[in-house]
């Protein structure tokens, strides 16, 4: 059974340099950078087992949030880039996203696959949705999985195309530049 629940919602204080998750919990943020295109943050983990980093692009046009998660020992996971179908929102040095139930697990140059379809239809079921956000969080997916098959599966080369250059840290695993 599908676990049923409202979009959930999280809060980027450029300011405070703070990022509060669906839960209320607030983390410090080790660095943001706002862009023309979007927000980067770039995070520890604690208390997470199954990574102990994070780093994220808020890509408000696209409807995305592309993140790189750093995996712990023994966690590791066959996908370069986590993207997050959202809304984003702002507010001066706030940031937030609601999340829109789809992700996109992208495995750079080798493919991609689309999750929590059954999330989005059973919100929208649920009424924790109206057709119009879920009609547009499939418009997002499909326009994501389109742009990046035409490019190859390759995430810079796809928003390369929209003048987007998203730059990350280096990490022990990371072949990217």
């Amino acid at each position: 059974m599908t676990d049923v629940h409202p979009p959930k919602l999280e809060i980027f204080d450029v300011d405070r340099r703070t990022n509060t998750d669906p839960k209320g919990i607030s983390r410090d943020v080790e660095e943001y950078r706002v862009e023309p295109f979007g927000l980067y943050l770039a995070r520890p983990a604690p208390g997470r087992a199954q990574f102990h980093y994070l780093e994220s692009w808020l890509l408000p046009e696209l409807g995305l949030r592309v993140t790189d998660f750093w995996f712990s020992p023994g966690h590791e996971r066959d996908e370069d880039f986590y993207l997050d179908v959202v809304e984003v929102g702002r507010d001066g040095s706030r940031w937030s996203t609601t999340d829109l139930y789809l992700d996109i697990v992208l495995r750079e140059g080798r493919g991609l696959e689309v999750l929590d379809t059954d999330e989005l239809l059973a919100a929208a079921h649920h009424g924790h949705v109206d057709e119009r956000r879920a009609t547009t969080a499939l418009e997002r997916t499909y326009a994501a999985v389109d742009g990046l098959a035409r490019h190859g599966h390759r995430l810079g080369a796809w928003l390369s195309t929209m003048d987007i250059t998203l730059s990350w840290r280096r990490h022990p695993r990371s072949d990217r530049d």
